[in-house]
């Protein structure tokens, strides 16, 4: 359930990674603006999803919020602190509340650790260091860790097994219960499913869900499939070569999409009913996505828009309103007649 606190505030957040010339002395010749310049708020207990095509910035999104990628500029401000310009300590002190999941379930795991060694990891690190609530004993870590098993449908039994004896559906729960070690506010879920098969993506989400209904995280939730987004995200971002898009709950997006690109999305999504995916018609966007290394100064997705005016070449969108909790980044939503 949604609470009305906002907890994390993303404000203006750039993150761009430099190119160089790949000689002996390198030289700094352009970037790759993965995210350029992006806003939004997370409330208290809420699902945000982030959907989008490959390379607009979604996962480099939610990396930057951790500080994984260390942001070009902007702020990511946690229960007020900005976590761009915090030192090591409060960053450490912070992120016992911000923990990810990885997309994939094979690589992040480490095959030389034990499933107990891989959960309890963050424990003992935070432990260590005193930033537990008190200091925990070698039999309260063990106990947490066959609670979290139990917690994310493992037997407590194979806590001394290799993540190689586990399928991919039971990695990426070995992985969830890592995250939920530290008892963090929000997790970042970085396309947790992609990599599983259907029949596996429904019982993790379905976990997700449960887990985000007992112990009330917030959750930041990235994915391709617009299914997914829609069956798990209270709201959604549509994000396209870095930038937003649109916001909105996913109710009102998926039946009331008001940006052009979303409207494309969602009518290449396939649906389960034969009749209707056979009635329905597809938007088919010309041209391939743009090369996200140059920068712009009009409309991101002017190249490619059906309804593009000359306007929108040299004039940058902000966000407008379209409805009660609903902003979409298109002059054709300017009231003010800019256009």
């Amino acid at each position: 359930m949604s609470g009305n606190s906002t907890i994390l505030e993303v404000k203006d957040l750039y993150q761009h990674f430099p190119i160089d010339n790949g000689g002996i002395f390198k030289k700094q010749i352009g970037a790759i603006r993965a995210v350029d310049g992006i806003s939004f708020t997370v409330k208290k207990g809420e699902t945000l999803g982030i959907v989008g095509e490959s390379g607009c910035g979604k996962s480099t999104t939610v990396r930057s919020i951790a500080q994984l990628y260390k942001p070009t500029s902007g702020e990511v401000l946690f229960h007020g602190v900005d976590l761009c310009k915090a030192d090591k300590k409060t960053l450490l002190k912070e992120r016992r509340n911000i923990q990810m999941i990885f997309q994939d379930p094979y690589a992040s795991l480490d095959p030389r650790m034990t499933v107990r060694t891989i959960i309890s990891e963050p424990l003992n690190i935070y432990n260590r260091r005193g930033l537990l609530d008190h200091k925990w004993t070698k039999d309260e870590i063990e106990d947490r860790v066959e609670e979290l098993m139990e917690k994310v449908g493992l037997n407590k039994l194979y806590k001394n097994r290799y993540p190689h004896e586990f399928s991919g559906g039971q990695r990426q729960r070995i992985g969830i219960a890592r995250a939920l070690a530290l008892n963090p506010e929000i997790i970042l879920a970085d396309e947790p499913v992609s990599a599983l098969d259907v029949s596996i993506q429904a019982q993790i989400l379905n976990l997700i869900i449960d887990l985000q209904k007992e112990m009330g995280i917030t959750f930041i939730f990235i994915a391709h499939d617009l299914g997914v987004i829609q069956h798990i995200s209270s709201r959604v971002i549509v994000m396209y070569l870095g930038k937003i898009m649109e916001i909105s709950t996913s109710e009102e997006l998926y039946k009331n999409p008001k940006h052009p690109y979303t409207e494309a999305l969602l009518s290449a999504a396939p649906v389960p009913d034969p009749k209707v995916e056979r009635n329905r018609k597809r938007i088919v966007l010309e041209g391939d996505v743009p090369s996200p290394d140059k920068e712009r100064h009009g409309c991101y997705f002017y190249d490619r828009c059906p309804h593009k005016m000359e306007f929108c070449s040299c004039n940058i969108p902000p966000m407008f309103k379209a409805g009660e909790n609903h902003e979409v980044a298109c002059w054709l939503y300017d009231k003010e007649g800019h256009n």
